[in-house]
């Protein structure tokens, strides 16, 4: 393990990113060309996050186009989140050995030649094979991406800045990408929802050519092939039993199996990584008290929002007939909270205030938003019910990832920092993998007993003459929407929960103004 990684202990205050720098501006002036390269970082990080619901909604096209049985079709989403979440730490220690630019630009390579090859799948296996191809990628591109933006910010209001960006596309992503998916599929086809990757990858890889530079710090790391094996085994057994337990159920001997399994492979990984010369996850990075409470915090608040963006979806098309363009549309009050939240508010405050001081309140927000989601009906309420728990929750996930996201990668060493990137992305995988699988469970069976009860009792006033169609429809509708709401109950105490962790866990502090100490006089100079 390293020193820098273990010096921060597993306890204890320490201070915000940039806090501890004392590195005086003309010992390492900032690079002029670091602002594109934010941009070009940020353009292949939307890329990423978006790309895991930029398909929800074409999917129904393309399972008619492939014929793709109802079955199979979980595939065009499984495949990309399974390959994802389960090699992120793998991209991570590749992008600490190979280099971040390095692993960034081959990243963005294989992104766009799998986008491609997806959209232009003939079939229903080419089509599952390019979307794991995408997610194989997408773990060397997203861990590279935010390791890069640590190394090139380090100090004070740039970092928070920079920061701010990244959390506002971290968290606006996923409806970005709803967005982008209901107009490319009305207006173009299923297969632009790929096909778009491959100019974006274009531009941001000529981009990262000129404007994007890299350290060469990495301290004698070798690969823990071994702890490769039982991390990135554990984490895909463990998102793949998710993904079944949506069709299965959590009580299914095939679900249970398998994350029995996922979580015996991870306790053998937490083992080997304190036996192992060059471990792939250095367990002080998350023994951390801040690194692991910010870690909790992420996974705890992506259950609650990918819940919120699955129920609503359904909400949107299944309940109110929304077209695939006015459902994307409806998310944009959402997406531009976060922005505000990220942009206008985190990244003005964060290096004035304790993480856990917008991390909290943050957190606070985005419950009260979910809980104003549960007095839904079957009937339109998009301004009096949507409207504001969409701005509510937007604005409480602007203020949790970009503190989050500052400070699990604070205080690490250079040549960990991939590794740390790949943790927090990690949690936010895992944790929207775990949420949409639990709550999906919880809205299915909630619903099941709300209209077996509903149409017997009907059947019952009917005396046996049949249950008109028009109230056989309505009670469906009211227990669909029944299930959604206590789901989204649930994800507003687990945001709850996540403002909790935050608040006993988190205690960095704000950071100190750097002072820079004087230039050295030369020996020969007049006093």
């Amino acid at each position: 393990m390293s020193d820098a990684s273990a010096e921060s202990g597993e306890g204890g205050a320490v201070p915000l990113p940039g806090a501890g720098s004392r590195t005086p501006s003309w010992a390492a002036p900032p690079d002029p060309r670091r602002w594109w390269g934010l941009v070009v970082i940020a353009i292949a990080q939307l890329m990423v996050v978006l790309d895991a619901t930029i398909v929800n909604i074409a999917l129904p096209s393309a399972q008619h186009d492939l014929g793709i049985s109802d079955a199979n079709r979980q595939w065009v989403i499984t495949a990309y989140t399974l390959a994802f979440g389960g090699l992120l730490l793998l991209g991570g220690r590749i992008a600490d050995l190979v280099g971040r630019k390095r692993t960034f630009m081959v990243g963005l390579v294989g992104f766009a030649l799998a986008s491609g090859l997806g959209g232009a799948a003939t079939g229903a296996g080419l089509l599952f094979g390019a979307r794991a191809l995408q997610g194989a990628f997408g773990a060397l591109l997203a861990p590279s991406a935010l390791s890069l933006l640590t190394t090139t910010f380090t100090i004070g209001k740039e970092r928070s800045k920079a920061f701010g960006i990244y959390g506002a596309i971290a968290g606006g992503g996923a409806a970005i990408g709803l967005i982008a998916g209901g107009l490319l599929t009305e207006y173009l086809n299923w297969r632009w929802c790929l096909y778009v990757n491959v100019p974006v990858a274009v531009v941001a890889l000529a981009g990262a050519t000129v404007f994007l530079r890299d350290t060469r710090d990495r301290g004698g790391t070798r690969l823990d092939v071994p702890g490769v094996l039982l991390g990135c085994g554990g984490l895909i057994v463990i998102v793949y039993g998710c993904s079944e337990a949506q069709p299965r159920g959590w009580s299914d001997a095939r679900v249970l199996g398998l994350l029995v399994g996922g979580v015996a492979l991870l306790a053998c990984f937490g083992w080997w990584q304190t036996r192992a010369r060059y471990p792939l996850l250095p367990l002080g990075i998350v023994r951390n008290r801040n690194r692991g409470g910010a870690f909790l915090t992420m996974g705890l608040a992506v259950i609650g929002m990918f819940g919120m963006f699955l129920f609503m979806t359904y909400y949107f098309q299944v309940v109110l007939g929304y077209s695939p363009v006015r459902t994307g549309l409806a998310y944009l009050p959402m997406t531009a909270a976060i922005i505000v939240g990220s942009t206008q508010i985190s990244a003005r405050l964060l290096h004035r205030l304790a993480p856990r001081l917008l991390m909290v309140p943050g957190a606070l927000l985005a419950a009260s938003g979910l809980y104003t989601l549960t007095y839904l009906t079957a009937r339109p309420a998009y301004l009096s019910h949507v409207l504001p728990a969409e701005l509510l929750v937007g604005l409480g996930m602007g203020l949790i990832f970009m503190p989050v996201m500052a400070t699990a990668t604070s205080g690490v060493a250079p040549q960990d920092s991939g590794v740390t990137s790949a943790t927090v992305n990690t949690a936010q995988q895992v944790g929207g993998s775990i949420g949409t699988a639990l709550l999906n469970t919880i809205a299915t069976s909630t619903s099941a007993t709300y209209i077996a009860a509903h149409l017997a009792d009907a059947a019952r006033r009917t005396g046996g003459r049949g249950i008109p169609p028009a109230l056989r429809n309505g009670i469906v509708n009211d227990g669909v929407v029944d299930g959604f709401t206590v789901a989204i109950g649930v994800g507003s105490a687990i945001m709850l929960l996540a403002a909790l962790v935050a608040g006993l866990m988190v205690n960095g502090r704000a950071p100190k103004p750097a002072v820079p100490a004087p230039p050295a006089r030369a020996s020969g100079a007049r006093r």
